[in-house]
């Protein structure tokens, strides 16, 4: 391809990318030659090779090929200039959209990453009990120094915080150390470029684009178990940084040693490190996410009320999952607004009924009462029975309470499964419990200790 059909291919990029990408990020590019099947450009910074190559790479490599030139890769290297324009303001930061593409030796090849999240930054990440150390260790990373441990490597559950930590640490490190070359993708991705490598005769160039980042970033690591060919690159793609001494985060859905068919090596090259546990949301946590939140959406629901116990009810009965959470609120905010009502118990109980079935799966009555039970040393009859002396007739409304918050019983319900009693005397145990929660540290203390062994 020449330098006359590269400045015929403009005008079609423009209306491919959009004007206002295309004058920001392809305008800037100068056409340098094709050879030995790569078309190579120069750029005013490093900066805008990256994000080209991420965000653009692929249709440059289209329309070129469209031109009739024989181009398999597109590759960008910093024009020699005394004085190098700035990168354009719009950068991938604020289009929420890119990680930083590894570069060496002043150029960058097509490999990116996977696009970080605008949302999931350490500003808004909530921290609790359940996730203090994680947070700590996410921190002390994201700060760019030396570390003591190496791997860090985040395990938890579907929708407790990993992928956003993972996010946080990508975008702190991109803003506080910019020249770090900062790799974020997962384990599939990883395992994609791995036999996309393979396939085109590459694997040279894949070496030495993945082990000449600073820092690499890894999720869902129990993706490539089984798979023998990735699990022995990743192998030694870990080893070459650890002894650059380059820092590697990883995730996954479990502990290392708890990951099926994943490779004992490397299983034990991840416990080098520091392993840490995001554990299940308690209610503190959950309830400060939902606050949290409600926060951000102000903005965009001016005016829309949230009546007082929603957000309490909310965090007692979703109490698996952070996304299902924050995905139940946002349904409230988008219903609310769109009928014109405040959020109330009423709306919530109608918008929600389907994922408040879902989340109030296990925790049954029977099982409220024998932890109750348990936990104040009394026997299940006692509790059932008909007697109203304090040590059994506190444990009873206690065990009411926490039926009525957990399960989704009506009151004459719940007292039929209380020997028979009427639906007002679990409404009276149920206002009791309420006004004693807040006023005898005991009650309190007991009512979250049953409640987390009950959503355990």
């Amino acid at each position: 391809m020449t330098r006359d059909q590269w400045g015929q291919l403009q005008a079609t990029l423009e209306r491919t990318v959009g004007r206002n990408n295309y004058h920001n990020w392809i305008k800037p590019l100068e056409f340098a030659g094709v050879s030995d099947g790569v078309a190579t450009f120069k750029v005013p910074t490093n900066f805008l090779g990256n994000y080209v190559s991420q965000n653009f790479g692929d249709v440059l490599l289209h329309q070129i090929a469209t031109a009739g030139a024989d181009v398999r890769r597109v590759h960008f290297t910093v024009a020699p200039s005394p004085e190098r324009p700035a990168a354009p303001s719009n950068g991938p930061r604020d289009a929420a959209s890119a990680a930083a593409v590894p570069e060496t030796s002043g150029s960058s090849d097509t490999l990116p990453g996977a696009p970080l999240d605008e949302r999931f930054r350490f500003e808004t990440f909530v921290v609790g009990k359940p996730n203090e150390l994680a947070h700590a260790a996410a921190r002390r990373v994201a700060e760019g120094g030396p570390v003591t441990f190496n791997p860090l490597f985040l395990y938890g559950g579907v929708g407790l915080g990993k992928t956003h930590l993972m996010h946080a640490i990508a975008w702190e490190l991109q803003e506080r150390q910019s020249h770090l070359n900062v790799l974020y993708l997962s384990a599939e991705q990883f395992m994609y470029r791995f036999i996309q490598a393979l396939r085109d005769r590459k694997m040279m160039d894949f070496k030495s684009i993945f082990r000449s980042v600073d820092v690499l970033m890894v999720d869902d690591v129990q993706f490539i178990a089984g798979k023998d060919s990735t699990q022995e690159e990743f192998f030694h793609t870990f080893n070459a940084l650890v002894d650059q001494n380059k820092q590697i985060i990883i995730s996954a859905d479990r502990a290392p040693g708890e990951i099926k068919d994943l490779e004992e090596r490397i299983k034990s090259r991840l416990q080098c490190g520091l392993v840490v546990d995001l554990h299940p949301t308690d209610y503190e946590l959950r309830l400060g996410i939902l606050q949290s939140k409600v926060e951000r959406q102000r903005s965009q629901y001016p005016g829309l009320q949230i009546e007082p116990g929603v957000l309490e009810f909310l965090a007692l009965r979703i109490s698996t999952n952070v996304r299902v959470l924050e995905g139940a609120l946002t349904r409230l905010f988008a219903v609310a607004s769109l009928v014109g009502r405040p959020i109330d118990m009423e709306l919530t109980q109608d918008s929600l009924a389907d994922v408040l079935r879902v989340s109030e799966r296990k925790i049954t009555i029977e099982e409220i009462q024998r932890k109750v039970s348990e936990h104040y040393h009394i026997r299940l009859s006692d509790l059932l029975g008909p007697k109203r002396v304090r040590n059994y007739a506190r444990p009873r409304q206690v065990a009411m309470y926490l039926a009525k918050q957990l399960t989704s019983r009506s009151l004459p319900d719940i007292g039929r499964r209380f020997g028979g009693r009427d639906h007002t005397t679990v409404m009276h145990g149920v206002r009791r419990i309420e006004e004693l929660k807040s006023s005898d540290p005991q009650i309190s203390e007991d009512l979250e200790i049953l409640r987390r062994s009950l959503e355990a």
